[in-house]
């Protein structure tokens, strides 16, 4: 009788040290900002839509810088500064890309550094551009602008990740894309600023003050790049250890989609400013196709985001793959022989092939379940597919430029008339990678529907 008694009073201590402890969690959540909604995650979304604005729309805005340097003796009468111009846009962002799977681990195993990474993330920007203004030999201007400008960059763009799976949860699709837009926003900015600050002071000088004004932008607002759940809380998070995503073969067919999109993506923001010279299109209006490019990319990966919370992410893909392809091959190579020609492409390009990285969170979402730090992890690895692709894509395009060059005939000339067509293998090369992308797109969907018919035939039995 008397063990009964002991017994009976060990659950019940039991029991009470439980409600307490449940009591204990209920209470803590409840002082937390709210997830999704509330000033805390709005103030933060907006501030990390700037910093993604500058942090990405420099390197994506750099086809404008290109084209002032190739229109400055000082840098382009240099050995080689044709092949190795080209290559500190891609580079910078390239190398963003791909520190994903060694920097994403990093900020969520060490969360107590997060913010004084962003503060040196932003000097390191600073630096970068500050110095390189006063630098003309174009191997130094690939380490700054191109690799410092990266590492700085990385330090300040990755908190902005390991904080938006705290401030946002059921919304994460729409949160995602609206960061990601940032990178649109800018590029509608920059190239209406950048032309006409080198216009203005020179190639040098415009550096100098964007590096300047992009500083001054930053300050105010990384206060407000925070995290929700106190520090003494993720302190000593561990990595994820579940590793069953590296066996599933949906998600590796959207590595292979996302590094033929980055081969492709970026060589018309590289290229286009030098194509509408071609063209005897001035800075001016040839920026304002890049500008409309990334202002129809903003409208897409919105759109898209917002579409991904509620219908199946292939499906969407299979919506923008393909025309892509059409669209740069018909728009691009066949109809741009004018201003109007080049406007019609941004846009339809800008729409399309530029609201990608919206599906992410979509694509993610089967694999990472409710793994917040799984998520940032499978973020790493495809920014890192997509870097790859970025990286390689911009002397692969530079020696299919140097081959039209050579290669000439009335059936080219026709065809692609455009500087005697220099610029078809490119052309041809973008619309092919994304032709390939969309056909691995219909695998996807494929073994995606076969997938979920199976679970639900499990569900049923």
């Amino acid at each position: 009788m008397s063990e009964t008694i002991q017994l009976g009073a060990r659950a019940s201590s039991s029991t009470a040290r439980e409600g307490s402890t449940i009591e204990e969690v209920h209470l803590n959540e409840s002082n937390l900002a709210p997830v999704d909604k509330g000033f805390g995650a709005w103030s933060f979304l907006i501030a990390a839509f700037f910093i993604e604005a500058i942090v990405w729309g420099f390197p994506d805005a750099y086809g404008l810088i290109l084209d002032g340097y190739f229109n400055d003796p000082r840098y382009s009468s240099q050995a080689h500064a044709t092949s190795v111009l080209p290559l500190i846009g891609p580079v910078a962002s390239g190398i963003m890309n791909c520190s994903g799977p060694l920097i994403y681990p990093l900020t969520a195993r060490y969360p107590q550094h997060r913010r004084t990474a962003m503060w040196v993330g932003l000097v390191l920007c600073w630096a970068s551009l500050f110095s390189a203004s006063y630098i003309s030999k174009v191997s130094t201007l690939v380490a700054l602008q191109g690799v410092l400008y990266a590492i700085g960059g990385s330090l300040l763009y990755a908190p902005c990740i390991s904080y938006l799976s705290e401030w946002f949860i059921n919304r994460r699709g729409l949160a995602n894309s609206i960061i990601f837009a940032g990178t649109a926003m800018g590029g509608i900015v920059l190239p209406l600023v950048i032309p006409r600050l080198i216009s203005a002071f020179g190639v040098a000088k415009a550096l100098r003050y964007i590096s300047i004004g992009i500083t001054v932008v930053l300050i105010p607002l990384l206060p407000f790049v925070k995290p929700r759940i106190p520090l003494s809380r993720t302190s000593h998070v561990a990595p994820p250890r579940n590793r069953d995503w590296m066996t599933d073969r949906i998600f590796w067919v959207v590595i292979i989609i996302n590094t033929l999109i980055g081969f492709a993506y970026y060589l018309p923001l590289i290229w286009l400013p030098t194509f509408a010279s071609d063209l005897n299109i001035s800075a001016s209006k040839s920026s304002l196709a890049i500008a409309l490019l990334n202002g129809s990319s903003l409208i897409g990966r919105i759109s898209l985001g917002y579409l991904s919370d509620k219908l199946n992410p292939w499906s969407l893909a299979l919506c923008i793959l393909f025309p892509s392809s059409l669209a740069t091959f018909i728009i691009w190579g066949l109809l741009s022989k004018n201003l109007t020609g080049l406007i019609c492409f941004g846009i339809a390009y800008g729409c399309l092939a530029g609201s990608w990285t919206s599906l992410w969170s979509g694509f993610s979402k089967p694999v990472a379940k409710d793994d917040p730090n799984l998520a940032t992890y499978l973020f790493g690895y495809l920014t890192l597919s997509r870097g790859l692709g970025n990286i390689l894509a911009t002397p692969i395009s530079t020696t299919l430029i140097a081959s039209a060059s050579r290669s000439k005939g009335d059936l080219v000339n026709a065809v692609f008339p455009i500087s005697g067509g220099r610029f078809r293998n490119v052309i041809v090369f973008v619309a092919t990678c994304l032709a390939g992308a969309g056909g691995f797109g219909v695998l996807g969907w494929g073994m995606d529907f076969r997938k979920r018919r199976w679970s639900t035939v499990a569900e049923t039995l």
